[in-house]
């Protein structure tokens, strides 16, 4: 393995572990909000809850990324991106076309 490909790896490793930690500490504070910003179903967001630490870690070590983008939809990226509107807006915007959108299809 080369250097570049050892130190692509450990980098996925670690936001793995970011994002697992995360998704767990959001889901303890407020579960329904934690649900609909990571797009995340019931059983995902159960199976999260329920690891412990030495699970995380040994579930972040996965080559591939456990977090991807969750828009797929060119008109949520775009309004996201949009330099012509406030960010306040575009958030707005972005948010709105989420929440019309299935946790099936987003996630």
């Amino acid at each position: 393995m080369t250097t570049s490909t050892t130190s692509t790896l450990a980098e996925i490793r670690e936001v793995n572990l970011s994002y697992l930690l995360l998704a767990q500490r959001l889901l303890q504070e407020d579960r329904v909000s934690a649900m609909y910003r990571l797009g995340l179903s019931d059983q995902v967001a159960q199976v999260l809850t329920s690891l412990t630490l030495a699970q995380a870690v040994k579930v972040a070590s996965s080559s591939h990324l456990l977090c991807r983008f969750r828009f797929d939809d060119h008109a949520i990226l775009s309004s996201l991106a949009d330099k012509d509107r406030s960010a306040a807006l575009a958030h707005a915007h972005a948010a709105i076309l989420l929440a019309d959108a299935s946790v099936e299809q987003i996630g």
